[in-house]
């Protein structure tokens, strides 16, 4: 476990990003895409108007689960899979804390994906976010549950026979309230889904596309490059017809059978578009399926909608037993009782 000395009760309009920023060493590769997602993430925070004592990060086993160690705030890095059980059970306690989750797709698929499944459908209020580069960067190159079919890594080396996991589609399978996809260079695009993860009440979940240069270098690069990113991003916006491309030419419809298909816009216009809504059971599950190259990929927000979270219902429990205090042993001969002999 790590925690910082920090000067309790600050001011949040005063916070800064060096104010986020711990004396730990970042000890990631050069050119790791971890690099861009903690800089974001400390940009972020100051303008959430959240004291900086109230912030705990919570990581698992990985490269991204070195993230509380470089965070200037309270944190834990525990064992492998398992971080969303103790972010759960710090939430749980401390109510006013804004508990983040720091995980990677190994750290969250593989071992840990009963605790992913599990905090998503309990709707903890916590931040989730997934780290997802497409391989096992810490044990140097395995494919991981998110690469891609044929993959061909140390551990596969005539290429994976795998299906990929799908962290967004198995988000939102799970009943996940928000759900959103960014990519680490995008800084604007990070900047606004963080705002809008920190905002919601419940489990807010993050999957960030992330370019790990040592072991699979080029897994986003169609996105990444801002020249092709235009021709190949799909940017979601609540309420707004799904268009794409250089000059947002292109677009997403649904054919008669409700399935999704790219059209040019100038052909069929633009209120045969599809229009995206987050608070939709449906949308985002088939936004989800787009897969490239043959669609753009979703990137934003796509769920968001509000429930009570599993926390808030816990604590309420909680006072309502306290309110009807009986005895020990009025609990011992209660219910079902019975004696032997």
């Amino acid at each position: 476990m790590s925690v910082y000395p920090l000067v309790q009760h600050t001011d949040p309009s005063t916070l800064k990003l060096k104010d986020f920023q711990s004396d730990q060493d970042v000890r990631w590769c050069p050119g790791c895409g971890d690099y861009s997602i903690l800089a974001n993430v400390q940009r972020a925070l100051p303008g959430l108007g959240i004291p900086r004592e109230n912030f705990v990060f919570v990581s698992g086993i990985g490269c991204s689960s070195r993230f509380p160690y470089y965070m200037n705030t309270y944190g834990m890095h525990t064992i492998h899979g398992r971080a969303p059980a103790v972010a759960t059970g710090i939430k749980s306690a401390r109510p006013d804390l804004s508990v983040w989750v720091i995980t990677g797709d190994g750290d969250a698929l593989s071992i840990g994906g009963n605790h992913f499944m599990h905090v998503l459908r309990r709707n903890v209020d916590i931040k989730y976010m997934l780290f997802n580069n497409r391989i096992y960067g810490l044990t140097k190159g395995q494919y991981s549950p998110t690469s891609e079919l044929g993959k061909k890594t140390k551990s596969t080396p005539m290429g994976s026979i795998d299906y990929p996991v799908d962290p967004v589609s198995m988000a939102l399978g799970a009943g996940a309230t928000f759900v959103a996809r960014t990519i680490d260079v995008d800084a604007q695009g990070f900047q606004q889904v963080l705002a809008s993860a920190a905002n919601h009440k419940g489990t807010a979940f993050i999957e960030v596309y992330q370019n790990c240069n040592i072991f699979n270098d080029g897994a986003f690069v169609q996105l990444q490059d801002k020249k092709s990113r235009p021709a190949n991003a799909l940017m979601l916006e609540h309420g707004k017809p799904m268009r794409f491309g250089e000059k947002n030419e292109k677009g997403i419809m649904l054919d008669s059978q409700g399935r999704p298909q790219v059209v040019d816009v100038a052909e069929v216009g633009e209120d045969k578009l599809l229009v995206h809504d987050e608070t939709s059971d449906t949308i985002p599950f088939v936004i989800s399926r787009m897969r490239a190259p043959q669609f753009p990929t979703p990137l934003g927000v796509i769920r968001k909608v509000q429930l009570e979270s599993y926390d808030a219902m816990l604590n309420a429990q909680v006072e309502a037993a306290k309110s009807k205090r009986v005895s020990v042993q009025t609990l011992l001969d209660g219910g079902e009782t019975w004696r032997v002999g």
